[in-house]
Parts: structure tokens; C-alpha cells; sequence
């Protein structure tokens, strides 16, 4: 039985990684999903493999305009909106004392203003249809330290998840926070720490790096009506990490 049937759900931050996978997920659980990224190339090139019940549309998670336009073309496409997975976001491992207020400013504006602005801009829709979830893609850094700048704003994450899952649960709208450790996306293998991460995760209680698709089985949940009664939680999955 698919879990996800006649559910409507956007994606942000779909066209590869763990974005990618999720779209995958949700598209082969029977949900209609529309994704969005800059990636414009990658994103066709994924719509294309998935067929009808997936739709690409090229968004700035940073402008409220841009999500509206995401909201109204969903609508039309496959209906009210039941799930929304707030996944885009970026890392930056650049020192603190050397970060400009322009790549700090950066980094807030996709990875906590994003969230804010999407989850604001769902409601409506998730209204029309009596119920929904919402999941904000956070990390084990909303948790713990780590870099300045990404750190910040995925504690941020784990807050206003919190803060608006009380505010909407009278709307029958649940809002959770997923909180991933080292996972194999190309943010991870293409980035400029590639080897100092692939040590760390050696020392994870698991010995590796998760896959894109754990993750997902995750998100999966909490989309699904399986998780009826979670809300303003945070779901950590990093091998134990957390737990040393």
C-alpha cells in the first residue's frame, strides 16, 4: 500500500541530494509533488524521469513572491497542498572571523528566512484540505555546535518548528524538524572538507555516513499519516552521534 495517496506535497531544494531522494520517495509512495530549486538543469532533468505526478518549478526559497507563485501553480496542477518539506538550504565551513556580513546574511536568508516564508505562505492551502505537516530539514546543528552561521540557523529551524506547531495545531496542521547527521550528498563529497569529513565519519557510532534515502524514509513518516499525533518534535538521525 502506498503511503502518501492523493497527498499533494512541495519540496524545496529537490533537484539532487537529499532533496532529490525525497521527491523520489514521496513520487513512489503516490504523492503529487511539485519541487523547486535554482538548479534548473537538474530539476528538468529529474521531472522528466518521474512522469506525470511530478512537476519542477524554479524558485528563490528566499522571496515571498516566488512562493506564492510555487502555492498558486501547484494548486492548479494537482490541488490544496498537504505536505510541504522546507529542505533547501547551504553550508559553510569559512571561519568565523573571516565571514563577511553579506555571506552571513546569506546563509540566514536560505536556510531560516526560507523556512519562515514557507510555512507562512502554505497555510491557506493547507486549510482548504483540513489537515497537513510540515517538515523543516534541520541538522544535528540544531542540536549541537558547529560552524557559525549554518549552526545558528538550523537551531533557528528547531525553533520556529517548535513555535509554529503550537500556533497551528488547532488548524490540524503538524510541524516537525528533521535533524540529519553526516549524509552522502554532493554538499558533503564536493565540498572543500570532503576529507576532513570522511574521517569524522569514522568515529560516528555507526562507522558511516547515512544515504539520502534514510533520510527520507524519515521525512516519509512524518508526511505520512502514520505520524498523526507528532508534532513540534525534532526526529534525529545520525548514526548515535548525538548520543557520545
Amino acid at each position: 500500500m502506498v503511503r502518501l495517496q492523493d497527498k499533494v506535497a512541495i519540496i524545496t531544494g529537490g533537484a539532487r541530494g537529499m532533496g532529490e531522494a525525497h521527491v523520489r520517495k514521496f513520487v513512489a509512495e503516490g504523492a503529487k509533488v511539485v519541487f523547486t530549486d535554482l538548479n534548473e538543469e537538474g530539476g528538468r532533468a529529474l521531472e522528466q524521469q518521474l512522469g506525470e505526478n511530478a512537476k519542477f518549478i524554479k524558485q528563490d526559497v528566499t522571496k515571498a513572491a516566488d512562493w506564492e507563485t510555487v502555492i498558486a501553480e501547484t494548486e492548479t496542477l494537482f490541488g490544496p497542498v498537504n505536505i510541504l518539506v522546507n529542505n533547501a538550504g547551504i553550508s559553510m565551513s569559512k571561519p568565523f572571523l573571516e565571514m563577511t556580513e553579506e555571506e552571513y546574511r546569506k546563509i540566514v536568508d536560505i536556510n531560516q528566512v526560507s523556512v519562515f516564508l514557507g510555512m507562512k505562505a502554505i497555510v491557506p492551502s493547507m486549510q482548504k484540505t483540513g489537515n497537513g505537516s510540515i517538515i523543516n530539514i534541520s541538522s544535528i546543528n540544531g542540536l549541537v555546535g558547529g560552524a557559525v552561521g549554518y549552526t545558528d540557523t538550523k537551531f533557528a529551524v528547531r525553533g520556529i518548528t517548535k513555535a509554529a506547531a503550537l500556533q497551528l495545531a488547532h488548524l490540524g496542521i503538524r510541524v516537525n524538524s528533521v535533524h540529519p547527521g553526516v549524509i552522502e550528498t554532493p554538499m558533503v563529497t564536493e565540498g572543500d572538507a570532503v576529507e576532513v569529513i570522511k574521517e569524522f565519519a569514522k568515529h560516528i557510532p555507526l562507522r558511516r555516513m547515512a544515504q539520502s534515502e534514510e533520510v527520507s524514509n524519515l521525512v516519509l513518516f512524518l508526511a505520512s499519516d502514520e505520524s498523526s499525533y507528532s508534532t513540534g518534535s525534532e526526529f534525529v538521525i545520525d548514526g548515535g552521534l548525538t548520543a557520545m
